[in-house]
């Protein structure tokens, strides 16, 4: 069944969420303040409406609540970001995701109501880091905090070796819970799995372990 997703805010960070929202066969409404955007975004989502989303009237008028998802996607101004989230926990909105400028305005909305939190900047910012750190890492999702999952290639020093022969989960307290191989993907590796040159280990842990593993394992 086709989910349903609201907008708010349509600066680069939400015009990008609703866009690939859309690309993925969701139904999307796009809201914003300025005319302008919202004209931008006609084509793009299935509805696009020019509204103040501090008005609790206008959200119950769009039938905010009946829509499956709702994404708090304002950029600068922190004051009308805090009160949407509070109209839209009111309103008994399902799901509530927002985008936040700083750690400040992410710890308010929490206790407010929002279900997810987002910090496009910092994150986009930590993945591209260890990206460009180390030529073995992929790819980088952080999971929280202190916790990520890395896709790594495995280097020299890694092929030829067993799981159970790198001792991994003993040495630096990670997992790895999966191996993409050519075209193979092995989910939950047995122990006794070899390890081949090319191959992408999808790693997970707390990152003070991940980055030990990094430098004793992957720096060149």
């Amino acid at each position: 069944m086709k989910k349903e997703f609201v907008v708010i805010g349509l600066g680069r960070f939400g015009g990008s969420i609703c866009r690939a929202l859309t690309e993925l066969g969701m139904e999307v409404m796009a809201i914003d303040r300025e005319e302008d955007k919202v004209n931008e975004f006609s084509s793009v989502a299935a509805h696009a409406v020019v509204a103040d989303s501090t008005d609790e009237s206008v959200l119950k008028s769009l039938g905010i609540r009946n829509f499956d998802h709702v994404i708090v996607a304002i950029g600068d101004d922190i004051q009308s970001s805090i009160l949407t989230t509070l109209m839209l926990k009111e309103l008994g909105v399902n799901k509530i995701t927002v985008k936040a400028q700083n750690d400040y305005h992410e710890k308010i909305v929490r206790r407010i109501g929002a279900d997810h939190v987002v910090h496009p900047e910092r994150d986009m910012g930590r993945r591209i880091a260890h990206n460009i750190a180390s030529s073995s890492v992929l790819d980088y999702l952080e999971l929280s905090d202190e916790h990520s999952i890395v896709e790594i290639v495995a280097n020299e020093r890694l092929a030829g070796n067993s799981i159970i022969d790198l001792d991994i989960r003993a040495k630096y307290g990670i997992n790895i819970v999966a191996i993409k191989r050519k075209n193979e993907i092995i989910v939950s590796p047995q122990a006794n799995e070899s390890i081949h040159r090319g191959d992408i280990l999808i790693v997970i842990g707390a990152d003070n372990d991940i980055n030990r593993f990094e430098k004793r394992m992957l720096d060149d």
